[in-house]
């Protein structure tokens, strides 16, 4: 299980997490991957991930401007279906209705909804070249109807 925290603008997440004694503190256990447009973090479940979060939430809050998770390689979610995953509350399985594209270029994060039945491919003409598409999934509260 991957924690992928995405900075915002004008922000060295790495560098800024790094410096701090708490938040070197909190991520003692961990080896967080510095990233181009943030940091990935390895953990070993989805309840520790989450934990990890919660214990990161002044750093996030001010910080970063999305957090993502990655149950599977290259499958992020977001924090909404993260916490309903973790309640048991929800079971999300291939194909997965609620998606979206998170397009990181040089900021802000473009969030680029996606139709049932679609691929990310289906949305090439909306990708830059040099620029990072993640597919996420959502809750069905997040997805616009």
């Amino acid at each position: 299980m991957n924690v992928l925290l995405i900075q915002p603008e004008g922000v060295d997440l790495y560098t800024t997490l790094l410096k701090s004694e708490t938040s070197r503190g909190i991520l003692r256990f961990y080896q967080p991957d510095r990233l181009e447009y943030g940091i990935r973090v390895r953990t070993a479940s989805l309840g520790s991930a989450l934990a990890l979060v919660s214990e990161l939430r002044w750093y996030i809050q001010r910080y970063v401007e999305e957090v993502l998770f990655e149950p599977e390689e290259g499958i992020f979610c977001s924090s909404g279906l993260a916490q309903q995953i973790y309640e048991r509350d929800v079971k999300p399985a291939s194909p997965w209705r609620y998606r979206c594209l998170y397009r990181i270029s040089d900021h802000p994060v473009d969030t680029i909804w996606m139709d049932a039945g679609t691929t990310p491919e289906a949305y090439a003409d909306r990708i830059e070249p040099g620029d990072t598409a993640l597919e996420v999934w959502c809750t069905e509260e997040e997805y616009p109807a």
